[in-house]
């Protein structure tokens, strides 16, 4: 029987192994392994790559956010108790960014054909303590038009992404651009299965603001921009050489494996042809990354199941929406349907660029095969 995993990161890295292997001896070899020359040269390769002024190279992808978000705090941009918008269907780090700086989510549903949050619906979410909007580019799609710029302009909104599924993609209003160069500021994520991704953790922020680029800069070195001189109470937060160094050797590679993924997504399209079985919407080239390919069907369990029994794995992202998470309490009795049917719903297929024509075809034809 075939077999097939939701992701191999063996596989994903198969290509690059003898370049991240004399990559990692050029760090060793340096005798340098924090705030190299490794980091300075990535941060340099990836505001040339997004089109930005400013790049920061931290711990994980979490940690951009909340440093994002710290940063506009110390500069009196943002006050602990502000609101900020955030789709209600994300991976909980979106949240934790928020309320581990005392600030508020207040959750807007997703479109239903984007599974992004539902630009249509913002203008009726801004209250006088809005003062921000957290977007997110799930799944590897651009979150980003015209409805979403006009609130953020005429309330002026803080816009800040969380781009850590969709490195080098490009919001449809503006195929020019690319998303984590969109906003204020951007938090990206190096998570060893993303489509740029580390072998360990890593994240970076990015900006065009010199006083944000500053800000958190410092707040990531402990709070200080000297040695043992701190002006803010910071945390330790960095990008070590090593991940850089691995990052700079897949950086060259990102544009041409998102192509894949698109081809591999409009090949599913093509090949799926299940009334049980709800498939994503296939946008403009270049607006979809595709970190996820993500089905929709009543029949979960039961299809995860069939596809299992052919060696196909799947997963879920994500089963439990934020504010239905035991950490969040006081929003557990928030009624957010669109968000909610989602969760229940939602099916992750494989996609990545190792995979063949072939292989699609294999999958599809199971897919096809489910009866409930």
């Amino acid at each position: 029987m075939k077999n097939y995993p939701l992701l191999s990161l063996q596989k994903l890295n198969h290509s690059y192994a003898r370049q991240l292997k004399e990559a990692a001896a050029r760090v060793i070899d340096s005798g340098w392994y924090l705030h190299g020359a490794e980091t300075e040269a990535l941060e340099a390769e990836i505001c040339h790559f997004l089109g930005c002024c400013y790049a920061i190279g931290v711990g994980n992808g979490l940690d951009s956010l909340r440093l994002i978000f710290r940063a506009y705090i110390e500069l009196g941009r943002l006050r602990p108790g502000d609101e900020v918008i955030v789709p209600a269907n994300t991976f909980m780090a979106s949240v934790l960014a928020l309320t581990a700086n005392g600030l508020v989510p207040r959750f807007v549903e997703p479109s239903v054909h984007t599974h992004n949050i539902d630009t249509e619906a913002l203008a009726h979410a801004v209250t006088p303590r809005v003062k921000a909007i957290l977007v997110v580019h799930l799944y590897g799609r651009a979150c980003w038009d015209d409805s979403l710029v006009a609130v953020a302009r005429d309330n002026g909104l803080i816009v800040v992404e969380d781009n850590a599924q969709a490195i080098g993609a490009r919001p449809m209003s503006d195929a020019s651009r690319r998303t984590g160069a969109l906003g204020d500021a951007a938090g990206t994520s190096f998570y060893p299965g993303k489509n740029l991704g580390a072998l360990g953790d890593a994240g970076i922020v990015t900006t065009s603001d010199a006083a944000v680029a500053e800000m958190v800069r410092n707040l990531a070195n402990y709070g200080g921009s000297r040695r043992y001189v701190y002006e803010h109470q910071g945390m330790n937060s960095r990008i070590d050489e090593l991940q850089a160094a691995f990052l700079r050797v897949k950086l060259p590679f990102v544009d041409a494996e998102n192509s894949r993924r698109d081809e591999l997504a409009r090949r599913y399209d093509q090949k799926i042809s299940n009334p049980c079985i709800t498939l994503p919407e296939i946008p403009c080239r270049g607006s979809h990354v595709w970190h996820q390919y993500v089905v929709r069907t009543p029949y979960r369990e039961a299809f995860m199941h069939h596809l299992q029994e052919q060696g196909i794995a799947t997963g879920i992202h994500y089963p439990i929406p934020p504010h239905k998470q035991e950490a969040y309490g006081e929003y557990n009795t928030l009624s957010l349907p669109v968000t909610e049917m989602l969760a229940r719903e939602v099916v992750s297929m494989p996609i990545a660029p190792y995979l063949t024509d072939d292989d699609i075809d294999y999958i599809a034809a199971a897919v096809n095969s489910f009866r409930p």
